[in-house]
């Protein structure tokens, strides 16, 4: 664990379609280095907004450390991503979107925890406001100039997603339509993503299951032990009757 979980990294907005060029590539047997060339050519043109125009080099260059959480994973991460990406392979491309989730939080936990206290917000209300999302972040990560402004790509992100919709006021979001998750190795991929995120590697399974960091998805409990038949980097440790607890294999 350690310094994945102190960096911030997400500098720009990482649009959807970037996500899924990069696992079409991934699938199509292309390694790190001919993705890295390719990714420098296809996002030359490619705005945050979605349109197409010329951008500076050092701005789309940004993208691609995101977007190598699928091609170029972090040696703890490797076995995690292509398990992710086994499962890619079964999928649609439109069901991609959990996939680049949990790659992502896993990959960067800063992404994590902005899509963490978005949810808090919406558990309480309809609209939330980039500034009630900063000043939640800032308690965690300190009083940085970074902060606000990576955690602002990340909402814009969200938004680019459709998981977070624009409301009439600048800077206010509302919740899109839940996507309902009923593939039991999907949400056991999540919990494994949030277990990634958390420098710890642990954490109770009914916190887990409802942490709102999966605010864009809808998904039912799962027991533990159907948890440690699937997900072979999975402990589960029990306390008491009801209290399970998961923690990354060492």
């Amino acid at each position: 664990m350690g310094k994945r979980h102190e960096k911030i990294g997400i500098k720009q907005v990482i649009r959807l379609e970037w996500m899924d060029y990069v696992l079409n590539m991934l699938l199509a047997g292309m390694g790190p280095e001919s993705i890295r060339v390719e990714l420098k050519s296809y996002l030359a043109d490619k705005k945050q907004s979605g349109g197409t125009g010329e951008r500076g080099e050092k701005t789309y260059l940004m993208a691609i450390g995101p977007l190598s959480a699928w091609f170029d994973p972090e040696p703890e991460l490797v076995d995690f991503r292509d398990h992710a990406l086994m499962m890619a392979s079964k999928l649609q491309q439109k069901q991609w979107l959990l996939l680049h989730w949990a790659i992502l939080s896993a990959a960067y936990p800063f992404w994590f925890s902005v899509a963490k206290q978005t949810g808090r917000l919406l558990n309480l209300q309809e609209k939330v406001t980039q500034r009630q999302i900063f000043d939640r972040l800032i308690e965690q990560y300190g009083d940085r100039e970074t902060v606000s402004r990576n955690a602002r790509y990340s909402i814009r992100s969200f938004v680019a997603w459709g998981v977070l919709k624009d409301t009439e006021s600048k800077g206010s979001y509302e919740k899109s339509d839940t996507l309902l998750i009923q593939d039991k190795d999907l949400v056991i991929l999540l919990l494994e993503a949030s277990l990634y995120a958390t420098p710890e590697g642990k954490g109770a399974l009914g916190l887990l299951i409802n942490s709102p960091a999966f605010f864009p998805f809808e998904f039912t409990m799962l027991t533990g032990d159907l948890i440690v038949k699937k997900a072979p980097g999975i402990d589960v440790v029990r306390h008491g009757l009801d209290d399970e607890l998961l923690k990354l294999k060492q």
